[in-house]
């Protein structure tokens, strides 16, 4: 890839697509594990009739979030997978597999 490459200039193969979808499924089940764990915490410390609303609101604030970030065009997976890495929902080792190209863009991206 060269410096004029955009990422959404990128083809993906067949093999890198289905690797794409595990990746990111991997990534939104972590994160929805995470706010299903929140969310039973806020239930058991529950003492007030508040405090289910603050519930709603938290789920709300999160599908929000997770709407915003989850995004599986390939026109913006890079974008995505970069942003993604830097949160800490994936790892570099979570991209082997996916060419060299994308893996420097994701890494790129993700640094800014």
């Amino acid at each position: 890839m060269n410096s004029y490459t955009r990422p959404n200039d990128m083809t993906w193969t067949a093999a890198e697509k289905k690797l794409a979808r595990r990746i990111f499924e991997k990534a939104f089940e972590s994160e929805c594990a995470t706010i299903v764990a929140e969310v039973k915490r806020m239930i058991a410390n529950a003492k007030a009739p508040s405090d289910i609303w603050r519930v709603h609101d938290y789920l709300s604030e999160q599908r929000e979030a997770v709407d915003r970030i989850y995004d599986y065009r390939y026109s913006v997976l890079i974008r995505v997978f970069a942003r993604l890495l830097r949160d800490g929902w994936l790892t570099e080792a979570d991209f082997a597999g996916l060419g060299q190209e994308k893996i420097d863009r994701i890494k790129l991206v993700a640094t800014l």
